[in-house]
């Protein structure tokens, strides 16, 4: 079968993100956990969650910046800080990180490389965050999805109502397209 990878950004979120591994969990589906620092250390029972539904949890930096406009030292304490949070609430230590927005240089991927951390972005981007509608969102999954696409999606920092509906959406039809959702390996 084809494997597609659905990656969650911005959480953990109190209320989002127990519905969006609700809808996991219906689907049988694994997901890959891009979390902020700051919000880990505020939901550790939700990181425990996902751990514990075969999810699993990567460094997306601690508050977080555009790390293509922070420093060195900046840097480092942004993904020290979150990778510390994750393994305190009793996560394996991170081996990826989604820079916030994408943001990020040559110099940004070289630190990232020197933490042990593999940058990992996305080929597929519904921008569920704009709410767009859950058609368009499910749409711009279904339609775009090809085998061992990376799917960008949010289970935090805003209303994420219509995102959490669009990707029960996108969870139902895509095993009739031969699809399955794994967790990435990191």
């Amino acid at each position: 079968g084809r494997v597609v990878y659905f990656t969650f950004d911005d959480g953990p979120h109190p209320t989002y993100t127990p519905q969006v591994l609700d809808v996991l969990a219906r689907y049988g589906a694994r997901a890959t956990f891009f979390d902020v620092g700051q919000q880990v250390a505020a939901q550790p029972t939700l990181v425990q969650r996902m751990l514990r539904e075969g999810h699993t949890v990567q460094n997306h930096t601690w508050s977080p910046p555009a790390l293509s406009k922070v420093g060195r030292d900046q840097f480092f304490s942004e993904i020290n800080a979150t990778t510390d949070a994750i393994v305190g609430a009793g996560g394996p230590r991170p081996g990826c990180l989604r820079p916030p927005y994408g943001a990020r240089t040559a110099t940004t991927d070289a630190w990232a490389a020197e933490a042990g951390l593999r940058v990992v972005l996305w080929q597929i981007d519904p921008q569920d965050w704009r709410r767009p509608g859950v058609g368009v969102i499910v749409d711009n999954i279904v339609r775009f999805v090809r085998d061992g696409s990376i799917v960008l999606l949010h289970a935090g920092g805003g209303n994420r109502e219509q995102p959490v509906a669009a990707r029960d959406q996108a969870l139902s039809q895509l095993p009739a397209a031969g699809y399955r959702c794994e967790a990435l390996a990191c």
